[in-house]
């Protein structure tokens, strides 16, 4: 009876163990679901708490703005300049970043697990829930495949709420200064496909190109977009008060809290869809 006991302990034991393979292709091995989370990335922070799992963050990075219960939590930098001491201070189970962090081997090296997550397309996005569902070991209906559900018939509904005149545009979108922009393969890229526009940047350019501004005057397109960190007035952009979509007050400029929407790949990705068709709407 005690041996079979020893037995019991050590399969229940096995079975609270899960492992995950992050996007560096290392897998993380957990003893158990892990309870204590630092995330430093904001798309993360929100999957994490579109999971209903908000409770198990204890620290997030100083863009991590979303939902409104995370304002309490301690901020640690950013990605590019994470506060470590603060983040061991924490006595995290995992720390969740993006792919091009630079914490992760100085954190690794503390003794501390870390998942490296990068989202660039829509396929990136479904399969990060997935993972974060099984770290989380969420139940299937707060998991990735309701999530997902829920993004891919909401962009299919703005999609189809957009008026035919709408659709005819050629679109550029602009995500920082550079100018930067969001290319046919990005996750909002493919977003303006599904909504039925051109983005004036193709895929074969990269899902997020450092572009020069006259590229962008020479594809001339009929509507842009920009994110609050873009510049207010682009024409300060030199020879951009020569485009179509300037020339005609054909600009949406995303304010703070829409930005972050549309600029973030994640579980809001329904809203940021509904934001660029309305921008459409606005403009055809």
């Amino acid at each position: 009876m005690k041996y079979l006991l020893i037995l019991l302990m050590v399969f229940c034991g096995s079975a609270q163990a899960l492992q995950v393979t992050d996007d560096r292709g290392v897998t993380v091995t957990f003893a158990q679901t892990p309870q204590r989370i630092v995330s430093l990335l904001p798309s993360l922070t929100e999957s994490v708490c579109a999971m209903e799992q908000c409770q198990r963050l204890v620290g997030v990075d100083r863009y991590s703005n979303f939902p409104e219960s995370l304002k309490n939590l301690p901020k640690l930098g950013g990605g590019m300049d994470p506060n470590i001491e603060g983040i061991v201070a924490l006595k995290p189970d995992v720390v969740l970043v993006s792919g091009a962090s630079r914490s992760t081997e100085r954190l690794e090296a503390l003794g501390i697990k870390v998942v490296a997550l990068q989202t660039q397309n829509h396929a990136d996005v479904k399969r990060v829930l997935q993972v974060l569902g099984v770290l989380l070991a969420v139940p299937e209906a707060q998991g990735a495949d309701r999530l997902w559900r829920i993004i891919d018939s909401s962009v299919s509904a703005a999609a189809q709420s957009l008026p035919a005149k709408a659709k005819s545009a050629r679109v550029y979108v602009d995500v920082g200064r550079g100018p930067y922009a969001a290319g046919e393969s990005s996750f909002i890229g493919e977003t303006l496909t599904r909504l039925g526009v051109k983005n004036v940047v193709p895929a074969k350019l990269g899902p997020f190109p450092l572009l020069n501004p006259e590229y962008v005057v020479r594809a001339n397109p009929d509507v842009i977009m920009m994110g609050d960190s873009s510049p207010v007035n682009a024409v300060s952009y030199p020879g951009w008060h020569s485009i179509k979509a300037v020339k005609n007050n054909q600009v949406c400029v995303f304010g703070v809290g829409d930005s972050d929407v549309v600029m973030r790949p994640g579980p809001r990705m329904a809203e940021a869809a509904r934001l660029m068709a309305k921008c459409l709407e606005t403009h055809e």
